[in-house]
């Protein structure tokens, strides 16, 4: 696997903001008020067509694996770690404490909160014991800190460089596990989005060194088996929002995903490639992270004054601008020095842990 970690690929910060507003699309036209009591709120000229929005997690989860595994390639695992944090924190704290002071300010149930969630979900674990995340998209984070975690042990067990090995392996037990669920290993190995996660790793791999029958075939069964998962979570999503999805919609969507993953990987868009996209990509993990909770609070406090047109856009275009001034004033200033801080507590734990190793054993370097 050669060295790529730092290259860029600006249709995936293209396909990530797509992606961004897809979801919010999703929850401010539909989600909101079709289930759950979330909002008083709907936009039905829209929702029709808008409630597939969903699928931009999935989406989302295609890329995190390319790009998970573009990040972990020649890197330790302290290195991959701090690449993670210094990524996800600084826009996470900022949001949900965002989120946390617009819920004090003017949520009313079921947009209720108290120090203690808040405090758990500023750790970013709070799903995995049981506490209510603070807002409602904070479910995919868990999912992708799993992810993490399995492609962590690839990092340290030195196995990176056989990544390709692996996600047969996993696309074999997700496929063994559609058959024959086993409650724990469905949820350690992320059974239900697993598909998603191997195809875009697969991509990757084509990406990064290149076309092969296995790889081909990889992304093959991949598509298959995400298909498959797609229509087991459509059928709940049926009942959960009492509506009817188009399968035919649904399966297309998820083949052009994969199509234009291909696509990336084969390195056909050079077309689409624009630097201008960065800027889209930056924004959209803020933008996922902040718009769903603090929209619904606001449609709810505004929809009985407002337009509906001009509160649904406006909405739309606040939450943009927002995350843009996260990205602006959190992540592009604190980013850096959030890293350094990192690399010199981990060089102080290597040398507490292995003193006679000296400065040549430093696990990772900034």
């Amino acid at each position: 696997m050669t060295s790529v970690a730092s290259a860029r690929i600006y249709e995936i910060d293209l396909l990530r903001f797509l992606a961004a507003l897809a979801v919010m699309l999703f929850h401010y036209s539909f989600a909101g008020h079709a289930a759950d009591n979330w909002t008083v709120m709907s936009y039905p000229a829209l929702a029709p067509v808008l409630k597939y929005g969903y699928l931009g997690v999935e989406l989302f989860f295609m890329i995190s694996g390319f790009v998970i595994l573009m990040t972990a390639a020649n890197r330790s695992l302290g290195e991959f770690v701090i690449a993670r944090i210094v990524r996800l924190y600084p826009a996470f704290w900022t949001c949900c404490t965002i989120t946390f002071l617009v819920t004090l300010a003017i949520g009313e149930p079921p947009h209720t909160t108290s120090l203690v969630r808040y405090l758990a979900n500023m750790t970013m674990l709070s799903g995995f014991v049981g506490i209510v995340p603070i807002d409602g998209v904070y479910w995919s984070l868990f999912v992708e800190l799993q992810f993490y975690a399995l492609v962590g042990l690839l990092v340290v067990s030195g196995r990176i460089h056989r990544a390709e090995q692996f996600l047969w392996l996993w696309l074999l037990a997700s496929v063994a596990l559609a058959i024959y669920p086993v409650r724990g290993l469905f949820s350690l190995l992320i059974a239900q989005y697993s598909a998603f996660f191997i195809a875009g790793a697969g991509c990757f791999l084509i990406w990064s060194n290149g076309l092969s029958l296995p790889r081909a075939a990889l992304i093959a069964c991949s598509w298959g088996l995400a298909l498959f998962q797609s229509l087991q979570k459509l059928r709940s999503f049926e009942r959960h929002y009492n509506t009817t999805f188009d399968i035919v919609v649904v399966e297309s969507l998820i083949t052009v995903f994969f199509t234009v993953m291909l696509l990336i990987a084969l390195r056909r868009t050079a077309f689409a490639s624009r630097k201008e996209w960065v800027v889209l990509g930056a924004i959209s993990y803020p933008l996922y992270l902040l718009h769903q909770n603090v929209g619904y609070m606001v449609f709810n406090v505004a929809y009985s004054t407002v337009n509906t047109h001009v509160l649904f856009w406006g909405m739309i275009i606040v939450a943009i601008l927002s995350a843009s001034l996260v990205h602006t004033l959190v992540e592009r200033r604190w980013s850096s020095p959030l890293r350094t801080v990192l690399y010199r507590v981990a060089d102080r734990v290597q040398r507490l842990m292995w003193p006679s190793n000296g400065e040549a054993s430093r696990a990772v370097r900034p």
